[in-house]
């Protein structure tokens, strides 16, 4: 059995303000998000990760990185981790866009549709499967962290669950939080969602990473 952990990048400013930051470069963990991404890595301290990969993304980069020096492990980089790109709305604010009709259409049938002159769902969708398809099967019986966006999130997780991909915005992934998917013989099981809690597992043997 392969444990994932797939963890949300700590907060930053453009998450503050309600600004979509799409694959803007720069886009660093403020105050808040530091100390979100330091409390995730002393809560996965009892989880002994056999890796953590990232988005290449900054924000993911630093989140996984404080969960990585705890863990003695390098970040490994995945582009298939990466952000979805909302191409014209990039670094717009969402309140401006809300009213709009393919904000509308996006909320209303996200698979069929496309951020103007981005990235479509469907896309992001395929990327992200074939991601943690690939990670899963390359780490059997493994305990790995993927850190990651969001929507990516939200719909690897309505994938693995068979939801139907346009609800996939029903699903509330959070910041710093970490859900947990475990990969066995009969298909992947939901351990936790969006969990943001003290302890995930009881204190596990790490005496291998000595």
């Amino acid at each position: 059995m392969t444990i994932l952990l797939l963890i949300r990048h700590a907060s930053n400013d453009y998450l503050k303000e309600n600004r979509l930051a799409g694959l803007i470069p720069g886009i660093h963990l403020n105050e808040q998000g530091q100390r979100e991404a330091d409390a995730l890595a002393r809560r996965l301290e009892s989880v002994a990760l056999d890796a953590i990969y990232s988005s290449p993304i900054d924000r993911a980069r630093e989140t996984a990185h404080a969960v990585a020096q705890n863990q003695k492990l390098d970040v490994r980089i995945h582009p298939g981790l990466i952000e979805v790109d909302v191409g014209e709305w990039t670094g717009r604010l969402i309140s401006e866009l809300v009213e709009t009709d393919a904000w509308k259409q996006l909320l209303a049938q996200p698979v069929a549709a496309q951020f103007p002159g981005g990235d479509s769902f469907a896309r992001a969708h395929q990327r992200i499967v074939a991601a943690v398809d690939t990670l899963v099967a390359a780490h059997p019986d493994q305990i790995i962290a993927l850190v990651s966006h969001a929507d990516p999130i939200k719909i690897a997780l309505a994938h693995y669950l068979k939801m139907d991909l346009n609800q996939f915005n029903r699903i509330v992934v959070d910041p710093a939080s970490v859900s947990v998917l475990k990969f066995n013989a009969r298909g992947p099981v939901l351990e936790r969602l969006n969990d943001r809690g003290e302890r995930l597992f009881e204190k596990k043997d790490d005496s291998r990473k000595e």
